[in-house]
């Protein structure tokens, strides 16, 4: 049976989800986290639900480029903005079920900068890395 093991890139990227989340806890009173502990919980929960939603949107990208028709074409093309703004929404019904008050991610477009930033710092820090 072969041994699971946490590969670098992903504590590389747990350890920039965790310097952007607490840097949004600092710059935006919406983004609260209780403790540090509980900042690299959501760090590692942010880990996992990106890596499904990049997953999910490649799919749907692997889609509009496979289809055949047009009519497939568009209809893979709506589920974009759709996954776009229903995994915010999962971000934050996520970090409420798990960690109830002791996180708030602020609203949708606070989630959503969230997002994109730690989207970024992850791209930067894999290049520099890399």
């Amino acid at each position: 049976m072969e041994e699971k093991r946490v590969r670098a890139v992903d504590l590389v990227d747990v350890f920039v989800y965790l310097v952007v989340l607490c840097a949004f806890t600092q710059l935006f009173p919406e983004v609260i986290s209780e403790s540090f502990l509980t900042s690299l919980a959501t760090a590692i929960l942010l880990k996992v639900v990106l890596e499904v939603i990049v997953w999910a949107k490649g799919r749907v990208i692997g889609r509009i480029k496979g289809a055949l028709t047009r009519r497939a074409r568009v209809t893979a093309a709506l589920a974009l903005p759709v996954l776009a703004a229903g995994s915010k929404a999962l971000i934050l019904w996520l970090t409420d079920i798990v960690f109830g008050d002791a996180v708030h991610l602020g609203g949708f477009w606070a989630v959503t900068l969230l997002v994109l930033s730690l989207m970024l710092a992850r791209a930067l820090v894999r290049r520099v890395v890399s």
